[in-house]
């Protein structure tokens, strides 16, 4: 449970940091780009997290990912960059990777 809660904070975090730093610093397209990668961390850590703990299949990340993005996607430009558990685990690799240098 504390996974999921973490990945919900990361969301939380990054979507206000997206807004607030990119937008900032750098125009609209920074803060689409920041709130999508943003976005998409959040959702991917709580989706592995709740995979990792047997809640949900990979199936089941697949139909709650769709539906986010088409949610989201009706609502704004951002959606997420990843819409299974190996597009979250690399995606979260590739981040991870980019954070390190």
């Amino acid at each position: 449970m504390g996974r999921i809660l973490f990945g919900l904070v990361g969301l939380i975090l990054g979507l206000v940091g997206g807004t607030m730093f990119g937008g900032a610093l750098l125009g609209g397209s920074a803060a689409g780009i920041g709130i999508a990668t943003g976005m998409t961390a959040g959702v991917c850590t709580t989706v592995m997290a709740a995979t990792e703990e047997g809640l949900l299949t990979a199936e089941q990340v697949e139909q709650v990912m769709a539906r986010a993005a088409a949610d989201l996607g009706a609502a704004t430009e951002a959606t997420p960059e990843a819409s299974t558990v190996a597009q979250c685990e690399e995606f979260m690799e590739n981040l991870m990777n980019a954070s390190d240098g």
